[in-house]
């Protein structure tokens, strides 16, 4: 699964180590993150990352 930056604060998505603490379990796929998923650090949009 590839890994995502955050195009504003540089935040790194690892599909292998999702986002628990907004709910995202481990072997979350980027594609498969809830529509409504924000960065962690700065709040940016799905959108607004591209892959590593």
């Amino acid at each position: 699964m590839d890994r995502y930056r955050c195009t504003i604060c540089g935040y790194i998505y690892d599909p292998s180590e999702g986002d628990p603490p907004n709910g995202v379990s481990p072997g979350t796929a980027f594609e498969n993150l809830p529509e409504g998923w924000v960065c962690p650090l700065c709040g940016a949009e799905k959108s607004l990352f591209e892959k590593e």
